[in-house]
This record gives C-alpha cells, sequence and structure tokens, in this order.
C-alpha cells in the first residue's frame, strides 16, 4: 500500500505446487497465472518459484503505478479462501 511518499510491505500466503517431471521439479502458484518455474532439484525449485512470484507481483504493481499515477485509491483488501 503506498501513503505518500512511503511504501508499506504486506505479508500474503499463496499455494505452490511442485511436480517431478522426468530429472526436473516443476513448480507453479495456483492462486496467480504465469508464476511458474522448474528446477533440477525440490529446494532449486522453491527458490526459483519464491523469485518468480516476488518479480510478477513487483512487476504487476509498477505497470499498475505507471497506468493509473497518483489518480488512483489504493487500499489493502482481505478475504478468507478456503
Amino acid at each position: 500500500m503506498r501513503d505518500g511518499c512511503y511504501t508499506m510491505t504486506m505479508v500474503a500466503q499463496f499455494t505452490a505446487v511442485y511436480v517431478r517431471r522426468g530429472k526436473w521439479y516443476v513448480g507453479y502458484v495456483e492462486e496467480v497465472p504465469g508464476v511458474n518455474t522448474q528446477g533440477r532439484t525440490l529446494a532449486e525449485a522453491r527458490r526459483n518459484l519464491k523469485e518468480a512470484l516476488e518479480l510478477v507481483l513487483q512487476t504487476n504493481r509498477e505497470l499498475a503505478h505507471r497506468a493509473h499515477g497518483r489518480s488512483a485509491i489504493e487500499e489493502s483488501i482481505s478475504i478468507a479462501v478456503q
């Protein structure tokens, strides 16, 4: 959330899914289309997926800010999903 000249950090949880495909682990985030990766080990796939999610969320936020500038109202929204 942005207010004036500072940025607030939020913590969010997502569902990571990993599937073994031959010698590789393929991973994706259920809630965010386009966030996927692979790794030779499960640990590598986890690191890569975390980085991919961070990059996609950061890029989406930057693109949205460019599109609406300071004229938009930004606020946090919370939902419960099972």
